[in-house]
């Protein structure tokens, strides 16, 4: 990465009622996953009824913050302008210990990443919004 992330000018997430919840969280350093209270299975991205068994007794509750490394890409070409200063940078897939699989941006502090790797939630300041990244252990 070739700037820094918190100078960068790029488009926030769309907060919804329904997702109000995890990105006020994320604001304040704590990832907050839905759990469904019928079929005891966690769930991300936020949704309305479980994927899992059809229930809407969806309830939001804190996430460990650690996962492993599933999948990754180095990023060259950002899908938006404002991400170019920042290139390359990568996003992966973390399975997260509770089990929902989830994309976010991989800060590796020039270590090498390889696919296993235990991860913990790392939020962090990128333009004027604070965005859920993972970080290396």
């Amino acid at each position: 990465m070739t700037a820094s992330l918190q100078e960068l000018s790029v488009p926030g997430p769309t907060v919804t009622a329904l997702t109000e919840p995890f990105w006020e969280a994320v604001k304040s350093g704590r990832l907050m996953i839905q759990h469904c209270d019928s079929c005891e299975r966690s769930v991300f991205y936020p949704r309305a009824i479980c994927p899992h068994c059809w229930v809407d007794a969806l309830t939001w509750t804190e996430a460990s913050g650690r996962g492993k490394l599933k999948s990754f890409s180095q990023v060259w070409k950002p899908g938006h302008p404002g991400w170019i200063p920042a290139t390359p940078y990568l996003v992966g897939l973390v399975e997260l210990s509770e089990g929902p699989t989830m994309l976010s941006h991989i800060l590796t502090e020039g270590a090498q990443v390889a696919v296993g790797d235990a991860l913990h939630f790392a939020p962090t300041q990128i333009g004027d919004r604070i965005l859920p990244c993972f970080k290396m252990g």
